[in-house]
C-alpha cells in the first residue's frame, strides 16, 4: 500500500489517500481480438466466482462455471491451466478487489483515533456488502489454505491495511495518545477477527442465542463494541 500526503487548503492536517498506480493508460490499446479475450476472461472469472460461493470448491465444477459464463470447458483451461488455477485466480481476485477499496481511503494521519475508527468501519462494511468474499474464505479455510498458499501474489494484498494502520500508531503514539509499542499486525488482526467472526457467524449465532444478530441495531451495537475494545488496546493509559 503506498501513500500519498494531500493537504487540504483549509487544514494543515496531513491526510493519506492511496491510490492504485497503473500503466494501462501509457500502454496500447488493445485490440478486437485481445479485447474480445480478456471479456471472455473476465466472464469466466465471474462466474467462477458466484460458482464456488454457492458450491464450494468441490461442487464448483468446470461444467458448471463454463455454463454459468456462457463459454466452453475448454476456454478455462485455456486462460487459467486447470479448475485449480483458476480457484487461485479467484481467492486473488477477491483480495485484489478489497485492496482496491482500501486504495480509496482518504485518512487524516494527524487524527489517529478518528482515522482508525474508520478504518474499522470500512472493515465492517465491506465484509458486509461483499457475501462472497466471507464464503470464499470459509470455503479455503476448510482446505486449510492449500490453494492460496500456491498464490504468488496473495502477500501483495494484505499490505494496505496494515500500512495504514502502522501510520495511525505511528502518528498516534507521537501525540502521545496511543501505546509505543503497538504491532500493526496485531490491531488489523484484532480488528479483522472480531469483524470477521461476526459476520461469518451472524445467521447460526442468531439461531443459538436467540436475537437476530443481523438487524441494524445489532450490527451497530458490535460495531461501537469493536471500536470500543481496538481503542482501548491501543490508548496509552493515563498518567
Amino acid at each position: 500500500m503506498s501513500t500519498s500526503p494531500r493537504r487540504a487548503p483549509a487544514a494543515p492536517a496531513k491526510k493519506v489517500a492511496v491510490k492504485a498506480v497503473s500503466g494501462r493508460a501509457a500502454a496500447k490499446r488493445p485490440g478486437p481480438r485481445e479485447q474480445a479475450a480478456q471479456t471472455t476472461r473476465d466472464n469466466i472469472l465471474r462466474a467462477a466466482t458466484k460458482v464456488f460461493a454457492r458450491y464450494g470448491y468441490e461442487g464448483g465444477s468446470v461444467e458448471k462455471i463454463s455454463q454459468a459464463a456462457k463459454s466452453f470447458d475448454r476456454m478455462i483451461y485455456y486462460y487459467f491451466g486447470s479448475k485449480e488455477g483458476l480457484f487461485i485466480e479467484v481467492l486473488e481476485d477477491m483480495y485484489r478487489r478489497m485492496n482496491d477499496a482500501e486504495l480509496e481511503l482518504v485518512l487524516d494521519i494527524e487524527k489517529p483515533v478518528d482515522s482508525l475508527k474508520g478504518v474499522i468501519d470500512f472493515v465492517l462494511s465491506y465484509y458486509s456488502k461483499n457475501p462472497e468474499f466471507i464464503t470464499l474464505l470459509n470455503t479455503e479455510n476448510l482446505h486449510r489454505g492449500k490453494h492460496i498458499v500456491k498464490s504468488e501474489r496473495a502477500r501483495d494484498y494484505s499490505s494496505p491495511a496494515i500500512a495504514i494502520i502502522r501510520q495511525l500508531l505511528e502518528s498516534g503514539a507521537r501525540q502521545g495518545v496511543f501505546r509505543t509499542d503497538m504491532v500493526a499486525r496485531d490491531v488489523y488482526l484484532l480488528i479483522a477477527a472480531t469483524g470477521y467472526f461476526y459476520i461469518s457467524n451472524r445467521h447460526t449465532l442468531s439461531a443459538f442465542l436467540g436475537e437476530d444478530l443481523k438487524a441494524p441495531q445489532a450490527m451497530a451495537h458490535w460495531r461501537d463494541f469493536i471500536v470500543t475494545t481496538v481503542l482501548r488496546t491501543v490508548m496509552r493509559e493515563p498518567a
